[in-house]
């Protein structure tokens, strides 16, 4: 079986040139966590998760993690919490998505998709063919279409 065979591929996705607010209003919308970031010819240049976002807004803090379950902070800047969130929501979506994208193309074998979401412990992966955005396929995608037949 290949991506293209089990990929979804009304795909949400965000452009280059959108800011954080509009990546957050689709999150919410729509219930996501991630979307791809594309440039005008629909090619994938980034990918932005709320990981992605979540650490930005820590990111003012040093944070020292003694143990799994003491973690200490050391030092934090005296900008106010809410100022730097309206900092952040105007902010382009470059400036905190990754550039290096894990993808994969259409014809990609869904065993291979499966490595690559085990191996680089991420939830979702693009889908191009031609270099294009053509989908997106998630753990979730692989494990219910590899197991549906047999239970």
């Amino acid at each position: 079986m290949k991506a293209h065979e089990i990929m979804i591929s009304n795909v949400y996705k965000v452009k280059e040139t959108d800011n954080i607010r509009s990546v957050i209003k689709k999150f919410i919308e729509y219930h996501i966590s991630g979307v791809p970031v594309v440039n005008n010819k629909n090619e994938i240049v980034a990918y932005i998760s709320d990981g992605d976002i979540m650490r930005y807004i820590g990111k003012h803090k040093d944070i020292f993690i003694d143990s799994i379950y003491t973690v200490f902070i050391i030092k934090g800047d005296t900008e106010d919490f809410d100022e730097r969130i309206k900092k952040i929501l105007d902010l382009n979506v470059l400036e905190i998505a990754k550039r290096k994208v894990a993808k994969v193309d259409a014809d990609t074998e869904i065993e291979d998709v499966a490595a690559i979401l085990g191996k680089k412990r991420i939830k979702k992966l693009p889908v191009e063919k031609d270099g294009v955005l053509v989908g997106i396929i998630s753990r979730g995608d692989v494990i219910r279409h590899t197991f549906k037949s047999i239970l």
